[in-house]
């Protein structure tokens, strides 16, 4: 399959080293060679050095007819131009990274329509998505739901203090109907057996029927399920302005600040009861003063990495229960989360997860990259002719890197053992190890 990514940027890099890594046949074109050149000598693919949204490079021989083309440089009409070019060449499936908010709001339809683009990534609107379904689950550091919403998958840290810690689970008694989906321990995966046990500090994956995962968190994992009252975000840039209005709409106390005038204003407009204030994120004076110290979580989504790991230890320092930052580069997650805060989102791996699942085909619903995309979680439709069709889990010999979780069949969802058969049609929910994923889907694609 040989897929096209216009623009080397940072989130054109991430989409090409993702499908590098599936040795997709990947095509990177850039009219900026010094960035041609970074990708080249890191990553597996072929750079083209021109303008991608040229009718010329559209005729390229190693470009016209591919099975997929992503526009993902930083200038939206270029992006939207080179998709359009693309379909007239004979490019199968296309899609655009589109930013400008008025686009994604209201001329999203039109644009697909119109303009032949199968898919509008938005970095910033999915990151805000995400950070808002977190903020909706309390205690979690990563919430996904699949199948329609009848899965939910919850991440979080395990507390010394807990019930599960130090018990295999063979002889642990939780719920029938909620599985330990996998560990994430000292940068390594395990995926759960029978004499494998919960430790402090653990990143546990946990995943069922959303209602039971929120009564099992509360009883089992003592988390606080009260609903998020109070949230203080600092950066109106697009996450900011996508996220405020997000929280508002369901009636969370909102207050979003930014020391750049027009966009304060910009988000003001857009908000019924909460508050945009045009001031300096660091002044502390300032955030004691708006109530950081009360805030349920401060989210911190300027355009500075680094600024937004200080302003989330500034905020821990002054009262904050809850921190969640948004990063550009995965590296600095690590610091972060060995300094003290909560939640470090990619606005890239985000984004990438969703060209990833696009990219795979073969009844791949969705994928969701874990721990900085060294696992990931996928959503499957099993496809007729497919080697685990009608066979028990224990007899298919899956890679012991791979754990069907869950699966979605006439509506109802169920957790699976060993004896449970996946029929076609089923959606069965998957948690892997990225390294092995090629392998893994094999069992559950069709022969043809």
């Amino acid at each position: 399959m040989r897929i096209v990514i216009i623009g080397a940027g940072k989130l054109g890099y991430t989409i090409a080293e993702l499908l590098s890594n599936e040795d997709f046949d990947v095509v990177v074109v850039d009219h900026d060679e010094e960035r041609l050149e970074v990708i080249k000598n890191n990553l597996d693919v072929l750079t083209i050095a021109a303008n991608g949204s040229s009718p010329l490079t559209m005729n390229d021989p190693d470009i016209r007819g591919a099975d997929m083309l992503i526009a993902a440089t930083a200038v939206d009409e270029v992006n939207m131009v080179a998709c359009i070019l693309a379909k007239k060449h004979g490019v199968k499936y296309t899609a655009a990274r589109i930013r400008d908010m008025e686009f994604m709001s209201e001329a999203r339809e039109y644009l697909k329509e119109n303009f032949d683009i199968d898919r509008l990534l938005n970095p910033e609107f999915i990151t805000a998505k995400e950070i808002n379904r977190i903020l909706m689950t309390p205690a979690a550091l990563n919430v996904e739901d699949f199948a329609n919403g009848k899965v939910r998958m919850l991440e979080t840290k395990m507390s010394s203090k807990s019930a599960l810690i130090g018990i295999p689970f063979k002889d642990l008694a939780i719920p029938k109907n909620i599985l330990v989906s996998m560990i994430f321990r000292n940068k390594k995966m395990i995926i759960p057996h029978g004499d494998d046990q919960l430790m402090p500090d653990d990143n546990a994956y946990f995943i069922g029927e959303p209602k039971g995962i929120e009564a099992f968190s509360k009883e089992w994992l003592k988390h606080d399920v009260t609903r998020i009252k109070r949230v203080m975000i600092i950066g109106a840039g697009r996450t900011g302005r996508f996220l405020a209005p997000l929280l508002d709409q369901q009636d969370v106390d909102v207050k979003i600040i930014d020391k750049d005038k027009e966009r304060s204003l910009l988000v003001a407009e857009h908000l019924r009861n909460g508050m945009a204030i045009c001031g300096d994120g660091t002044d502390i004076d300032l955030l004691e003063q708006e109530g950081i110290a009360v805030a349920d979580a401060v989210v911190c989504v300027t355009d500075d990495d680094r600024l937004n790991l200080m302003l989330a230890l500034i905020a821990k320092h002054l009262g904050a229960k809850k921190t969640i930052v948004r990063v550009s580069r995965m590296e600095y997650a690590d610091l972060m989360e060995k300094v003290g805060v909560d939640v470090v989102l990619s606005t890239r791996l985000l984004s990438a997860s969703e060209v990833l699942a696009i990219a795979r085909q073969g009844g791949v619903i969705s994928v969701s990259l874990l721990e900085g995309a060294k696992a990931e979680a996928v959503e499957v439709q099993v496809r007729q002719g497919a080697p685990v069709v009608n066979k028990r889990l224990m007899d298919i010999n899956l890679p012991k890197e791979c754990l069907v979780c869950a699966y979605v069949r006439d509506g109802k969802t169920y957790i699976p053992n060993g004896a449970s058969t996946l029929m076609e049609g089923d959606r069965a929910i998957l948690m892997m190890e990225m390294a092995h994923s090629q392998k893994v889907m094999t069992y559950f694609k069709g022969r043809n």
